[in-house]
């Protein structure tokens, strides 16, 4: 994919029995698998992450400008972390070039990230609980575009169906990730190096087990 190809839209009976069946969540199980996924390649995760923080830090330098050139490739760079993770539960090596691979769904992921976040804000100044319900919603935006190569509004039509159908138990998995990365920046920010990495491949895992891994290459 191109990164600035718009997406498809995906075939919506490849979702219809999961939406309409329902799923399990195992919390403990999707941080346990991150965190041995991050445990066997420690260097290649935290050098990623150092490179997202130094690029987070200069932009901050650049004022206004800046944040809109990271708010721009945020996206694709934390898509990066799905990828690697989606090879690993694939039983394929880790390279390090493949995290930079989110850059090639820079526009559907860019758009999702737009649009998910106004929606979101939307939602907290509506009395926050809105805010809430549609955050959870949108958790598995990133990896459908990833997986399927969605554009970005089916990607979070499909992930609100999907997530919706068993609320609750996803938004303990949110919870959890949070917490872990509330953890990680407690821990004079350093933690983070660790933590971010972790709960992106759980929230990857968390993906696989639900959905299910479609593509073969991402």
């Amino acid at each position: 994919m191109a990164a600035f190809d718009y997406g498809q839209k995906a075939d919506p009976t490849l979702f219809a029995k999961l939406i309409s069946e329902g799923y399990q969540v195992n919390v403990q199980d999707s941080i346990k698998q991150g965190w041995e996924m991050f445990k066997l390649h420690i260097g290649e995760f935290v050098g990623y992450t150092l490179i997202i923080f130094v690029l987070s830090a200069l932009c901050s330098k650049m004022g206004a400008f800046g944040s809109i050139v990271f708010s721009a490739v945020a996206a694709p760079f934390y898509a990066g972390y799905a990828i690697v993770a989606f090879n690993l539960l694939s039983g394929k090596p880790l390279q390090f070039g493949d995290f930079f691979k989110g850059l090639n769904y820079f526009l559907p992921l860019f758009l999702a990230g737009l649009a998910s976040g106004v929606l979101v804000s939307l939602g907290f100044a509506l009395l926050i609980l809105p805010g809430i319900y549609l955050a959870v919603c949108y958790m598995f935006v990133t990896l459908l575009i990833v997986d399927h190569r969605m554009e970005f509004w089916d990607a979070m039509e499909t992930s609100r169906k999907i997530v919706s159908k068993n609320w609750f138990a996803l938004f303990g998995l949110a919870f959890a990730l949070f917490a872990v990365n509330l953890l990680g920046m407690l821990a004079l920010v350093v933690g983070l190096l660790v933590t971010v990495p972790v709960t992106s491949c759980a929230a990857a895992v968390a993906y696989k087990e639900i959905v299910g891994l479609h593509s073969s290459e991402w």
